[in-house]
């Protein structure tokens, strides 16, 4: 039975006494307080003749379009079209969101800039911007009028960004206009001048054609310097024998780990890059933790502990002489340590030719940052790009007199060591339009005139240091190259990358040896010559080292295994013992046991 009413199964049951028919309780009790009669008759009626029916449950029917396949797909295709059109209304309201946060932040910069930035700023002519009681415009004859800021969230973006820009200024006012050089001796001289608690002001530097920096570039003075190590290195090679001291085949198949050193935090840990000072003894570390580590060997000791990057220290070089340390970091900047008599090492550069900085030159400074605050806002890819600045790779010349950083923006830089100057900063514009192809690799050929570069689009990039053209390419990798190793004999080059490590014959240009692992989730994350040029070592989810001495010789040699993968590798002197840094923090030697060296710690 069903209501008079509704036509439908009532689930609480009423009769009329008057009438008897049945209805839905609640829609008759509505219908008699708003009219006072029936529904259906018309009669007078009223609650006390409406009798309520005692019956069981009540179990509602399925509706049609639920009694069947073809009617539930309906009913799903109705809800996903109803699920998609609610998603769409929100994706709008994200986008009007946006739109707003992007106008709100263009104003308030505006009413700030116009009203207080003026009193720091120079304009690309080097003069002064006027005062807020001057009518002046960017254009000339364009007035501006001056606000108080309204919208706090932009001010704080560009407070943030004024602080930043001011210390920039401080340091620029420290600091000599940097006289473009005719000679390394004059940037030296003018370059010593402008240096303000280890860092170098580069502000004030000549503006070329769409506003790159004009550098001093490699002088003739300095190739004939380049040149003449390069004969002199040649010549000694061809008398070089293998040292007698150098460890046998034999030993290093009996190498074990001699003791591990925890030596960065806890907080971060990870060792992503070392070297070693083999007059010392002496092992670089450069941790996740942003700092680098000095560890003596043989007492087992730190020597020092080199902070002052904000990110992860990407690559550790020591220079033979002077008792210098080069350091790249993630944070876009390279940093020169000078030892001291007492052990300690202080910086006597930051280099940040690697940075964004040149783009304040590009624009007006205020629309730069009100561009840059715009992007760090409502951009999903800032972080993106801050990725894409990061210094990978530093290597030191054989002079000993430079060194190149090569970055994640495309470029690498050529630096006189003495002066921290970048003499030149090289873009392959030659990539595949579209795509970003930043260096994560770079070493110098041990004559010096040839610099090896790997790339994040797996290509090995061989470049003429003298002319800084790309003389030749290698491809066959997969994934970006990690890591490059020249042989000291010249004629061999080791690149690692995600599917191993490939051998060059320089001579004849060509891929002649390949070494696959099995455990592709790891990367080869390192390889290593050692001096001699005898043998290989490769680190990944272990370390491996093979005997390369010749294109004949085939074999490996040892395999060292680790409790978690190795991100760098060293041979110590001779190849008597072979240092590994890991993601655990860990600083591993392993050599022949009862050989000198420091006990677990």
């Amino acid at each position: 039975m069903n209501c008079a009413i509704s036509g439908e199964v009532p689930e609480e049951p009423v009769v009329s006494k008057k009438s008897g028919l049945l209805f839905e309780k609640r829609l008759i009790e509505r219908h008699i307080l708003d009219y006072g009669k029936c529904p259906i008759t018309g009669e007078p009626l009223s609650m006390d003749e409406i009798v309520p029916i005692k019956t069981g449950k009540i179990v509602k029917p399925r509706p049609l379009t639920a009694a069947s396949i073809p009617g539930m797909l309906g009913m799903f295709q109705n809800e996903w079209d109803g699920l998609m059109l609610s998603n769409f209304a929100l994706e709008q309201q994200l986008l009007t969101a946006r739109q707003e946060l992007s106008h709100a932040l263009y104003q308030g910069y505006e009413n700030m800039a116009t009203g207080s930035i003026s009193f720091y700023c120079r304009d690309r002519n080097g003069n002064d911007f006027p005062t807020p009681d001057q009518n002046w415009g960017w254009e000339k004859g364009t007035g501006m009028s001056f606000h108080a800021p309204h919208h706090d969230a932009a001010c704080r973006v560009i407070a943030r960004l004024r602080k930043e820009r001011d210390e920039a200024r401080s340091l620029l006012a420290q600091a000599e206009r940097q006289i473009m050089p005719m000679s390394v001796s004059t940037a030296v001289a003018v370059n010593a001048s402008a240096l303000s608690n280890g860092k170098r002001a580069a502000e004030d530097e000549d503006m070329g054609p769409g506003g790159k920096k004009l550098r001093p570039g490699i002088s003739s003075a300095i190739i004939t310097e380049l040149t003449e190590c390069n004969a002199a290195l040649s010549q000694q090679r061809k008398k070089r024998q293998i040292p007698a001291t150098l460890a046998s085949v034999d030993a290093l198949e009996r190498y074990t780990q001699l003791s591990s050193h925890p030596l960065h935090k806890t907080s971060k840990p990870g060792i992503v890059s070392l070297d070693i000072n083999y007059s010392k003894d002496v092992i670089a570390t450069g941790g996740v933790d942003t700092n680098a580590v000095l560890f003596d060997r043989p007492s087992g000791q730190i020597v020092s502990t080199l902070s002052g990057h904000s990110k992860k220290v990407t690559s550790v070089k020591f220079v033979t002489q002077g008792d210098l340390l080069v350091t790249g970091s993630a944070d876009k900047t390279v940093r020169l340590w000078q030892g001291s008599e007492d052990g300690n090492y202080d910086c006597r550069h930051i280099l940040k030719d690697h940075t964004a900085e040149k783009l304040r030159h590009i624009l007006p400074i205020d629309i730069f940052f009100l561009q840059l605050a715009v992007f760090l806002l409502v951009s999903d890819k800032s972080r993106s790009l801050a990725n894409h600045l990061e210094v990978q790779a530093v290597t030191i010349h054989s002079t000993n007199n430079y060194f190149v950083t090569a970055s994640l923006d495309n470029t690498w830089c050529f630096y006189d060591l003495s002066s921290g100057l970048c003499l030149t900063q090289v873009a392959d514009t030659s990539g595949t339009e579209g795509r970003h192809e930043g260096y994560t690799s770079a070493a110098f050929h041990p004559d010096g005139l040839i610099l090896g570069t790997g790339t994040s689009e797996a290509l090995v990039k061989i470049w003429d240091v003298k002319s800084q053209a790309n003389v030749a390419k290698f491809e066959g990798h997969v994934g970006a190259v990690t890591a490059i190793s020249f042989s000291e004999n010249g004629y061999y080059l080791a690149t690692a990358a995600r599917d191993g490590v490939k051998l060059w014959d320089l001579r004849k240009l060509k891929n002649f040896r390949s070494f696959e692992f099995n455990d592709t989730d790891t990367p080869t994350n390192s390889v290593d010559f050692d001096h001699s040029g005898n043998y290989l070592a490769i680190a990944g989810a272990d370390i491996r080292v093979y005997q390369v001495a010749s294109v004949k010789a085939d074999g490996i040699v040892s395999r060292l295994f680790l409790i978690c993968k190795a991100t760098c590798v060293k041979f110590g002197t001779d190849a008597k013992y072979i240092a590994v840094g890991s993601m655990d923090r860990n600083l591993r030697i392993f050599g022949l046991p009862g050989d000198d060296g420091p006990s677990e710690s």
